[in-house]
């Protein structure tokens, strides 16, 4: 199972686990060492009010209703507090929650957890994303999670009326929970951590990319997954899209677009083998996946029929619809409103909480499919750059990295090829103009990987349980750097080199399975949108 417990925003990534040399705690009485830590404010206007030790376990539990078994995890204490409380002016009470995991072999160093959604809820403070099934938790790290400043629902906004709730979801509590969450872990242990980290998805990813870009001196490393850099523009990424894609629907009683009844089943999976037949072999084998996405060009203009309508072809009004969907729309005076959508073989998923990019008509996590017609794109653009708690959030723009890369901070980017809230290419298109921004000093510092076939962070045909968290500590503390990461798929002993984004994993022949029977290479053309 890969069902994350933040909505699909913090996913495990099951791959190889990393061999630690933790550094044991003291043989004192640990249990009385924990609860001692209840009502302390080791620093001011932060309190634990909770504190216990919790045994080693075997996993296979889940926290929660619908989340996923836990791993295995060491013996560990459990510290619960709040930062800053505060009430609102209805009486609501504010304050940035948190949970801390502090680990009896503690490896030295302190990892902050990202959320998922809107957060509002304190997660199991573990580490999983990109973490492997060895979470950062069962390698040593004391591993800190919170609630960004609210309580609620995961993406329940309503929290944003209070000004300083937002400003905390906005910014403030990535800074505050790590400033807050060191000192105590130092304390716990009694000497000062050695190395800081920090690893998120979604809108944990753009928690990273916020201390990246806001806070370069909280953490000598961050893995940043699928960001939400920008939801207001990539969620209208897919408003624009239901639009170009009700347009060719068949019309009920009332003139309104059948959601349901745009593409068939027998229509996607034209679309599929289209788009296999068109960019599967650019990777030296045709095995059901599009690894090398910089190369693929797929043109939907080759699937329309030419006469009649049949199950193995399009309509011309399906043709376009694809063609503008993914296209995105375009302002007035002809700049893109939000980056190209990827053509992959995840867009025409139906199933889980969260579909493929072409509709099917089912209700998604925000309500009911649209089944409007028509969007006025230079006025949607007008509302969300006036959206104040949208430009505190963004870290699509900043680039200017100079103070995290002067201190020899190292960054990790994964996002899913077939995720259909977040493009790849905005992910992408942002990695390119931190490098133009900073040069080589960004370039030799960062590395970039796309993930074929993965859905939001997790899930669809794709190998997506792999491992960052390893190679980004011996990147941080042996000046190692890597090139292509090992990666698997669930239920499968297939392996598959992911590799740095232009490249991709080239079969030389061999054993398919096997991870050496493949190479990076560099593609032979470059069909990825530039930087804009």
């Amino acid at each position: 199972m890969r069902v994350s417990w933040l909505a699909l925003a913090v996913p495990f990534l099951a791959g190889a686990a990393t061999s630690e040399m933790p550094a044991r705690q003291p043989a004192d009485d640990i249990d009385a060492r924990c609860e001692a830590l209840i009502g302390m404010e080791i620093t001011p206007g932060t309190t634990i009010v909770a504190a216990s030790h919790v045994p080693p376990s075997e996993g296979g539990s889940a926290p929660q209703a619908g989340a996923p078994p836990l791993p295995p995890l060491p013996g560990h204490c459990l510290a619960e507090g709040m930062i800053d409380p505060h009430q609102g002016a209805d009486g609501t009470q504010y304050g940035i929650g948190f949970a801390l995991a502090l680990p009896d072999d503690w490896n030295g160093r302190f990892l902050l957890q990202g959320g998922g959604g809107m957060n509002g809820v304190v997660q199991p403070p573990i580490g999983p994303v990109a973490a492997g099934s060895n979470p950062a938790l069962a390698r040593g790290f004391a591993v800190l999670s919170h609630d960004s400043g609210h309580k609620g629902a995961v993406f329940d906004a309503s929290f944003t009326r209070n000004q300083r709730a937002a400003l905390d979801f906005a910014e403030r509590a990535v800074r505050k929970a790590a400033e807050r969450g060191k000192p105590i872990t130092a304390h716990y242990y009694g000497r000062e951590i050695n190395h800081s980290y920090m690893t998120g998805c979604s809108t944990g990813g753009r928690e990273g990319m916020l201390a990246m870009q806001r806070y370069p001196e909280l953490f000598d490393g961050i893995v940043i997954g699928a960001p939400a850099m920008r939801p207001g523009f990539s969620n209208f990424g897919v408003e624009w899209a239901a639009v170009q894609f009700n347009q060719a629907a068949p019309r009920d009683a009332d003139g309104l677009p059948i959601v349901s009844q745009i593409f068939s089943a027998a229509d996607r999976e034209t679309i599929l083998k289209g788009m296999l037949d068109q960019c599967d072999a650019l990777d030296g084998r045709a095995d059901g996946m599009i690894m090398n996405v910089a190369q693929c060009n797929f043109q939907p203009a080759r699937l329309q029929c030419t006469a009649s309508k049949t199950d193995s072809c399009l309509s011309s009004p399906q043709v376009q619809a694809l063609e503008r969907a993914f296209a995105g729309a375009k302002d007035a005076a002809g700049y893109p409103a939000y980056t190209q959508i990827p053509y992959d073989t995840g867009i025409v998923n139906t199933d889980g909480p969260i579909p493929g990019y072409l509709p099917n008509g089912a209700p998604g996590v925000f309500g009911p499919a649209s089944r409007a017609l028509s969007v006025d794109v230079d006025a949607r653009l007008q509302q969300l750059r006036a959206d104040g708690n949208a430009r505190l959030t963004d870290t699509h723009v900043w680039t200017n990295l100079s103070t995290f890369l002067g201190r020899q901070g190292k960054v990790m980017f994964f996002h899913g090829v077939s995720d259909p809230w977040f493009s790849a290419f905005d992910t992408w298109n942002y990695w390119q103009r931190a490098a133009e921004a900073n040069g080589d000093a960004f370039t030799e510092a960062s590395r970039f990987y796309m993930v074929p076939g993965m859905m939001h962070c997790a899930g669809g045909n794709a190998f997506d349980n792999f491992d960052l968290l390893a190679p980004l500590v011996d990147w941080v503390e042996k000046g190692v750097a890597p090139a292509s990461i090992d990666a698997g798929r669930e239920d499968s002993p297939a392996r598959r080199p992911m590799c740095p984004h232009p490249a991709y994993a080239h079969f030389e022949g061999g054993d398919p399975d096997s991870a050496e029977s493949y190479s990076c290479r560099q593609p032979a053309e470059i069909n990825t949108p530039a930087p804009s």
